[in-house]
């Protein structure tokens, strides 16, 4: 109850976002909540052939077949390794187009006012990766990287 009380606070201050925390590696990463349609545990992938490396395959979500794609090799560090807190966030910019996103751990959900988001300004925009990064967002002791899904998921 005191964590509902502390994020109806928040709203007088400023605008506010909620983003999903997760962990690759040991690295923590933010998901804008808005564009996050469902959290389901890693399930068999059916693989595709001459897919990007880092496109795992499909998987059947009640009936709808969802592409999936490794956070961990798009962002060029070590092959998954799957355990119990292994999940695929399903992503969903447009209604009709969804992705899984394979994460090592879905830590929880944060609300985060604008004077805690130092907004990214990488020097070298024109690099991929620093593309991939919508800001830092500071969680009290702990830096979060916020991701710029659109990017993250596009295919360059």
């Amino acid at each position: 109850m005191e964590e509902l009380a502390d994020i109806q606070n928040l709203d007088v201050v400023g605008e506010t976002k909620q983003y999903i925390v997760i962990k690759i590696g040991s690295e923590q990463y933010g998901i804008d909540i808005n564009f996050v349609d469902n959290i389901v545990r890693n399930q068999r992938i059916t693989r595709i052939p001459k897919a990007q490396s880092y496109f795992k395959g499909v998987i059947n979500l009640r009936g709808e077949i969802i592409p999936v794609m490794s956070l961990r090799l798009k962002f060029e560090l070590e092959p998954d390794e799957y355990t119990n807190a292994t999940r695929i966030i399903i992503i969903k910019l447009e209604p009709q187009s969804a992705i899984g996103l394979i994460v090592d751990e879905v830590r929880e959900v944060v609300t985060l006012g604008e004077e805690a988001i130092e907004k990214n300004t990488t020097a070298d925009m024109s690099d991929a990766k620093s593309q991939y990064l919508s800001g830092i967002g500071k969680n009290g002791d702990s830096l979060i990287s916020l991701l710029n899904i659109a990017t993250v998921i596009s295919e360059q």
